[in-house]
């Protein structure tokens, strides 16, 4: 069974953020229509050309949001991983594990934005490497007691991290990545996408396409992980998958241009980019873009859409209009 999750609108608006009780409220409601995950994303500045605003920092947001939830998975889509030391964040998502009761999610990325690694004087060309060793030293450290790790950029002896989180070995690790129109996005084209797919097939649960990948883009990035997987002793059934992407649903008759005011709050792309690779549309269409991004996948195991702001009418659109056409 698809499980139905939402990625928060979580955005940082200074006077304009939502507050955490507007925001338990919506996730209160989105737990009885049965969303079952509600995840968020990590950006330390504002990333342009992609987005025009940053977002509240996931940790503590998460930590926050564990006190006005009873059900709801709570996670990140996607953490920055090369931003953070492997003990520090391995003691601090422990904690958030056992807040929430064993309900947190981890999913983690490179990165892509150089100003934000030169802000922590992080070398945006060792990201990739120092997520492949944060990945290997933090799920240590949540297994064992008294760990060392030897890599080439996080070295420590004789340790132990307590608390241990709830779900073990560890939290669910979700890998973000993939092809995607990158020069639109970043303003460059990405020089290679073959690490961070050897990284999805090697070290995670779940694989997270980009928003913005065609169903034919992600189509050709699951057949080469599962090449990957093969090569690694990996069965594609050991993988599963989400598709996610930001969503905004049209009324009957109502023009793709209404949908600008609530685009442009965060975005920084236009109107034509919008409708090509996010779900703008009435629901029908919204809900065939779904389903053939789903197919492309061969089949997903999560569906999470990212509504763009925290009016719980949408919630009930999604419910009402949309899902029972991607579901049924």
């Amino acid at each position: 069974m698809m499980k139905l999750g939402l990625r928060l609108p979580s955005f940082a608006l200074g006077e304009r953020t939502a507050s955490l009780g507007e925001m338990g409220a919506y996730l209160r409601r989105a737990e009885e229509l049965g969303f079952e995950t509600a995840m968020v994303i990590d950006h330390l500045l504002v990333a342009p050309p992609a987005y025009r605003v940053t977002w509240l920092e996931p940790v503590a947001l998460l930590s926050a949001l564990a006190g006005v939830t009873r059900t709801i998975r709570l996670g990140t889509m996607v953490l920055v991983l090369p931003f953070r030391d492997p003990v520090a964040f391995a003691k601090e998502w422990a904690t958030l594990d056992v807040l929430s009761g064993g309900r947190s999610i981890l999913g983690v990325g490179v990165g892509w934005n150089r100003e934000e690694f030169d802000a922590l004087r992080i070398p945006h060309r060792e990201r990739g490497r120092r997520m492949n060793e944060m990945l290997e030293a933090i799920t240590a450290l949540w297994a064992g007691d008294h760990v060392t790790y030897e890599g080439q950029f996080y070295r420590f002896r004789d340790l132990t991290i307590e608390p241990k989180p709830v779900q073990q070995p560890h939290p669910p690790i979700w890998i973000g990545g993939g092809t995607q129109p990158s020069e639109r996005i970043y303003g460059e084209e990405v020089p290679s996408i073959e690490p961070v797919l050897r990284r999805i097939a090697k070290y995670a649960t779940t694989w997270v396409p980009h928003a913005s990948a065609t169903a034919e883009m992600v189509a050709a990035d699951w057949a080469t992980i599962q090449g990957y997987m093969a090569d690694l002793g990996r069965g594609p059934h050991e993988l599963s998958k989400v598709y996610s992407n930001f969503i905004h649903v049209l009324r009957p008759g109502e023009k793709p241009e209404a949908a600008s005011r609530a685009f442009s709050v965060y975005s920084g792309m236009d109107l034509d980019y919008w409708q090509q690779y996010y779900l703008l549309g009435e629901a029908e269409a919204v809900a065939d873009r779904i389903r053939a991004k789903i197919e492309a996948l061969g089949g997903v195991e999560h569906l999470v859409l990212n509504p763009l702001d925290w009016d719980r009418a949408n919630l009930d659109v999604l419910a009402e209009r949309v899902l029972p056409l991607v579901t049924g």
